[in-house]
This record gives structure tokens, C-alpha cells and sequence, in this order.
């Protein structure tokens, strides 16, 4: 709420481009943090949520019981009329031609449309639509000048550029019912509904512009007698009239030379010393709102928005005025002393007493109190102002204000207050946002990981948990390098990350629930769909699923001797079964020396095709030197077999060579070597 008039009426605008600055949503979302230490953006009184266009709003209208506000965005070029029900539209009719205004006549139950054109006698039109018949009844031929024959489209059924036209109408429903039709012409014709003839013309006797040659009506009211009318021209003069003369009583200028738009007669059925106990009438152009003394003429306040006024309404009884401008923000104002504030805003008298120190003391609101409006304040109890050392201030200035069991102070005197008293508060406020992340930090490491408690697809939850985990801890690390400071994140990255924002909405979203509780919905990890999408992953083995252990090198070895021995024991014709285990070529140390093995030296064990020798001596030395190879003078190699090392490259035609290969016996009492690194030696 923001004082926008320092006059000795204030005028607060309550919504408005004056009052915020209107920020696009996408905008107002990414700032949303920053905003919150704005101080206008965060003491803003958002009077109607969403009321709102996205380009221009043309005209706004209160209901007689102050409960409902309607308003039309931008016009669209249509010759149509919609009837509208609380559940959308009722019904649509055509118009003949184009309408400048919209009345309803309660007593006759019909529909008042002024239009623009003339017929075919060269008369201006009112349309008539009676709402209890369902049809167009006879309209009201008025006066309006004729066609414009000179420019394009003169003679046709909309007529010329420069055709005239009735441009509004008034009823005078708290008395006589008289209908009053302003037209292009600068003249007022009044008609009775009764007898359906015309009653009287009113000549403004307005002089002719210089530029536009004729000054229209653009605006008419009556007041609530039924004897006063306001005409309002094209040039920006208001005229005051009594019916019972032709001469105007009041002639006003509104300052601008735009046309008249609204005139309204102010007078509220409530009324107190600190409010206006005088009627006042209200004139608006489309640059300024003025509210002045119909006795006089002499101003009493005025408003001018930053943007276009295209209407103005008077909540009824009220000091609210609703305003359809251009801009997408509708604007609304409150004078309280016009009236108090409406039903549905009662809140906004609290604010306003709060504001002035009596509310009914018509002195209240004058010039000299005007600067100690509470745009911005603090609430300070007597304990913390002597902690600010502004004890001393108490009864010597309007800076402090007692109020309950306090007082309110200044926001800009608060802040210089707190930072004399403190001046290294700035640095603690941030050392101390830097401990509390590096707390939560410490605790998230000593916290582990998250688990995730469901009935199925337990792994999925929890590799989705532990993705989370890890996207807070990179950004608590950007936090804590760049400070401390979250808004310097924010802007840095712009949005969230998409993995944390992922994970929450998939474990919390009802439309997921089934995948984490029925086991319909499983994931089968042994699929052959599975492995193809994820080769890298390992399936969970359950106890029914779990491979069989295998037998390593020493063991093999060791079931060998045994098959061996006893094999040398029992007869030829017996045979013990022998364990096949595939060799892996690895023994492991670990396994070594849990099998009860001894470190020993290591030995070597030839195959050979003599009879075997149990006698023979088994020591590494002498095997070497009975196998030791002697060469002849030829030069070539004899002995028991000949092994070649010389690798070929087989093509798909060449004929396969065998090579004898010598006969290999085992012996009985000699173990294998196999899975010995002294393989084949």
C-alpha cells in the first residue's frame, strides 16, 4: 500500500503498476528468493488475485450489493451482444450496427445500445432489445447531424468516416427515469421511456474546435435527484446543468483537452468527521482522475496512474476506486475519506488507522502529517530499543510511535539503529550461513546413505536416493566455494538439477506408487531385456539363484594325488572316478595357505615315455641332468622327441600338416602339473 497523492487527502493505491513492479511470471519465479529482501515487492497488498489482462483491460464494472467487480479486456471489432450467466454465456444476438455504449433500463426490462450511423431518414439510432419479449423493439431516432456523403462509405449502412453517431446515454433510475442520449453533434436529447417521443434537446453551446470542428458528449450522469446533470465533451470540459434551466450552473476544465470518459456522482450513505459529508462528483480522462466540488468547482484530490485510464467505477458507499486501463495490472485506489473500505477489503481500515494517529480527527490526513505514513516499519519493544540506544527518542520525535506493548519505528532509522549498534552484523549473518552449510554438510556424511523403504524394486529406489545424494553434495560444495552464498547458485546454474528434481518426483508421485509396492510391476534382472539395457550391471543374487562354488588350483591338485594314489592301489582292471574342474591357470596364495601347504621349493615335474621308476630320485638337480641333451657332430638334435616353436598362419585352402606328436604316458605315482607355472617344461 503506497501513498501515491500528498495532498491534504491521501490517496493509497492499493494494486497497480505504481505500486509493484510488474514482473513477468517467469521472472518473479527465478527471483523468487531475491525478491523477499525487496521491501516493495514484499509489503504489496494484493487486493483481487489475477485480476488481470494480458495487454489493456477496456471497462470495469461493481455490482449494486459491492460483491461482484466485472471487467472486458481489449474491444474486438464484433456486432454482437452475449448474455451471461454465472456458468458462461446464455446467449449471443447481433447488433444492426456498431454500439458506442451499453445501458439497462430496469424499469422497461431492455437493453439501451447507442450506436454509430444513421438510418435511412438520416436519424441516429438507439437499439432496444427487450429482454422479456426476446426481441428488438422500435428504436429511439435521435438527432445526431446526418451522414458524411464526403468521405468513404457514406450512404452505406455504417456510413461515412466523419458520420454521426450517439456516443452515450444516461437514466435517471432513482427518480423520473428520464433517458438522456449524448450525440456527435455537441447536443443532449431527452426522452421518455413512457410515451416513447422526444421530451427535450439540450444545446451545450460549446464553441467548435479548431481541429476536430465540433465538440461532442462523451459522458452523462445524472445525480441521485433526478434534477442535475454533468455533460462531459471531447475537448475536456464538464458542464454542470439544472433541468429546469438551459443555462449551465458549472462549467469545468479538466486540464488535458481529452475527451471526458467517466463522470460519477459521489455520495456515500456513511459517513464520519474524518469523511466527506458533501456530495462530490468524479471526472476522469484517460491521463488523470479528478474528485472536485460541484458547488465551487474547487479540487478536492486527484489521481494519475502511469498508465492509460480507459474507465473508472466507484464501489458504492466505499472510498474504492477501480480503474480498466491500459497495462496488465488493474489499478485500484483507496481515499479514506471518501468512505470506508468495502466488505470484501475490510482490512484496509485496520492499515489506515494504523497509518494516522486519529482516524476521525478530520486533521489527520492534513499536509503537515502526511510524511509520517508507515510505508515501512518495525515493531520494537522497550528492551530492544535500549539495545539500539533509541531509548532516548521516546516522546521526542515522530519516528516512534507507542503502540500495545511497543513501538513502532521506522524501517530506515531501524537499519542505521542496529548497524551503529553493530557493525560487523553484516559479517556475522554470513559466517553464520556458512556454518549452518557446512552443519548440514557434516551431518548429511555422518547420516550415510539413504535407504529406501519399499516393497519392491528396492534397488531401483535406492540408486535413484543415492543419485539425489550425490547432486546435494556437489551443490553444497558449489555453496560453500562460492561462499556461502544460495542466490549466487541460483543464478549460476538457473534451474534445479534434473536428477534431485527426478528422483523426488518419481518416488513421490502417486502415479509411480505401484512400481515401488507391486511385484507385478518387479524388475526381472535375469531377462535377456535387461542385460541388453544394462550390460555393465551385475543381478542380485538370491539364495536360489546362487552359483555353486568352484575348486581352485591347489585343491584340484590335491584331488589328483588322491585319484592318483588311488588309482596305483586298486587293480588295472579298477578305475576310480576322477573329478574333472576346469583349470583357470591361477593359484591363489590365500587359498594356498588355508589348504594347510607349506612354502617349499619349487620343482619340476617332465613328462617322459620311459617306464616309469619308482626309485628314481624326484630332486630338481638330477632330473636336469638325466634330461640334459647332448649334441651330435652333425649338428643335429637327438633324443627322445623333437618340439618345434614356429607359429604359421593357416589360409582357408592350405591342407592341414599334422605332425606326429610324440606319446605321452602319464606315471602312476607322479602327480600333475597342470595349473603349475612350470607348465609343459
Amino acid at each position: 500500500m503506497k501513498l501515491s497523492n500528498h495532498s491534504a487527502v491521501p490517496v493509497y493505491t492499493i494494486a497497480g503498476s505504481s505500486t509493484a513492479r510488474p514482473l513477468p511470471e517467469w521472472l518473479a519465479r527465478k527471483r523468487k528468493r531475491s525478491l523477499k529482501n525487496d521491501a516493495e515487492y514484499a509489503n504489496r497488498v494484493e487486493l483481487l488475485q489475477d485480476f488481470e489482462f494480458e495487454e489493456a483491460s477496456q471497462c470495469v464494472r461493481v455490482s449494486e450489493d459491492g460483491d461482484w467487480v466485472m471487467s472486458t479486456g481489449a474491444p474486438v471489432l464484433d456486432r454482437s451482444l452475449e448474455l451471461h450467466t454465472p456458468s458462461g454465456c446464455h446467449y449471443t444476438t447481433r447488433l444492426p450496427r456498431y454500439g458506442r455504449d451499453l445501458k439497462y433500463d430496469r424499469r422497461a426490462a431492455e437493453i439501451i445500445v447507442p450506436a454509430v450511423g444513421v438510418n435511412e431518414a438520416g436519424n441516429g439510432e438507439v437499439f432496444r432489445l427487450n429482454l422479456e419479449l426476446g426481441r428488438y423493439m422500435k428504436a429511439y431516432e435521435v438527432d445526431v447531424g446526418g451522414d458524411d456523403l464526403t468521405t468513404a462509405g457514406g450512404g452505406a449502412l455504417q456510413g461515412g468516416i466523419g458520420t454521426g453517431a450517439v456516443n452515450t446515454a444516461a437514466i435517471a433510475e432513482e427518480s423520473h427515469n428520464l433517458l438522456a442520449f449524448g450525440t456527435s453533434s455537441g447536443t443532449v436529447e431527452f426522452w421518455d421511456q413512457r410515451s416513447r417521443r422526444n421530451a427535450a434537446i439540450l444545446h451545450t453551446g460549446a464553441q467548435e474546435d479548431l481541429l476536430d470542428g465540433r465538440q461532442e458528449i462523451t459522458a452523462l450522469e445524472f445525480d441521485h435527484s433526478g434534477l442535475g446533470l454533468a455533460a462531459g465533451s471531447s475537448t475536456g470540459l464538464i458542464h454542470l446543468y439544472d433541468l429546469r434551466s438551459p443555462r449551465p450552473l458549472l462549467k469545468k476544465d479538466q486540464g488535458y483537452g481529452y475527451p471526458i470518459q467517466t463522470l460519477i456522482y459521489l455520495r456515500s450513505n456513511t459517513s464520519s468527521r474524518a469523511q466527506a459529508s458533501e456530495p462530490k462528483i468524479l471526472s476522469a480522462d484517460k491521463r488523470i482522475i479528478k474528485i472536485w466540488d460541484p458547488q465551487d468547482g474547487s479540487p478536492w484530490t486527484s489521481v494519475e496512474p502511469a498508465v492509460d485510464i480507459n474507465c473508472v467505477a466507484w464501489c458504492k458507499d466505499s472510498g474504492m476506486l477501480l480503474t480498466a486501463n491500459e497495462g496488465r495490472q488493474q489499478h485500484s485506489f483507496f481515499i479514506p475519506q471518501l468512505g470506508p473500505a468495502p466488505r470484501w477489503c475490510s482490512f484496509l481500515d485496520n492499515l489506515v488507522e494504523e497509518m494516522a494517529e486519529d482516524p476521525n480527527d478530520p486533521n489527520a490526513f492534513t499536509s503537515q502529517n502526511v510524511g509520517q505514513v508507515y510505508d515501512n516499519y518495525k515493531f520494537l519493544t522497550l528492551q530492544q530499543l535500549e539495545s539500539l540506544n533509541l531509548s532516548h527518542l521516546i516522546g521526542t520525535t515522530s519516528l516512534l510511535r507507542p503502540y500495545m506493548h511497543g513501538y513502532f519505528v521506522a524501517q530506515r532509522l531501524y537499519e542505521e539503529a542496529k548497524l551503529i549498534a553493530n557493525p560487523f552484523v553484516w559479517e556475522e549473518e554470513r559466517n553464520k550461513r556458512i556454518k549452518d552449510k557446512i552443519d548440514s554438510e557434516r551431518e548429511s556424511r555422518i547420516r550415510g546413505n539413504k535407504r529406501a523403504t519399499v516393497k519392491v524394486n528396492k534397488r531401483l529406489a535406492e540408486k535413484m536416493l543415492e543419485r539425489q545424494e550425490k547432486a546435494e553434495r556437489r551443490r553444497a560444495k558449489r555453496v560453500l566455494e562460492k561462499g556461502g552464498d544460495d542466490e549466487v547458485v541460483d543464478h549460476q546454474e538457473g534451474d534445479p538439477q534434473p536428477a534431485q528434481t527426478e528422483s523426488k518426483s518419481l518416488l513421490a508421485d502417486a502415479r509411480f506408487a505401484r512400481l515401488f509396492e507391486d511385484e507385478d510391476f518387479a524388475i526381472d534382472e535375469t531377462s535377456r531385456e535387461f542385460k541388453m539395457i544394462n550390460p555393465s550391471t551385475k543381478p542380485t543374487a538370491t539364495d536360489d539363484t546362487r552359483p555353486e562354488r568352484k575348486l581352485t588350483a591347489v585343491e584340484e591338485e590335491v584331488v589328483d594325488d588322491q585319484s592318483d594314489s588311488d588309482s596305483s592301489e586298486s587293480s588295472a582292471s579298477e578305475k576310480a572316478p576322477e573329478v574333472k574342474a576346469k583349470d583357470n591357470g591361477r593359484v591363489s596364495s590365500m587359498s594356498y595357505k588355508k589348504s594347510g601347504h607349506q612354502r617349499q621349493q619349487p620343482q619340476m615335474h617332465v613328462s617322459s615315455s620311459k617306464p616309469p621308476n619308482r626309485t628314481q630320485d624326484r630332486s630338481f638337480g638330477h632330473r636336469a641332468a638325466a634330461n640334459q641333451v647332448t649334441k651330435p657332430s652333425n649338428g643335429m638334435m637327438v633324443g627322445e622327441r623333437e618340439m618345434t616353436f614356429a607359429p604359421q598362419r593357416r589360409g582357408k585352402g592350405a591342407s592341414k600338416v599334422e605332425k606326429p606328436k610324440p606319446e605321452r604316458r602319464r606315471t602312476e605315482g607322479r602327480r600333475s602339473a597342470s595349473g603349475n607355472v612350470f607348465r609343459n617344461m
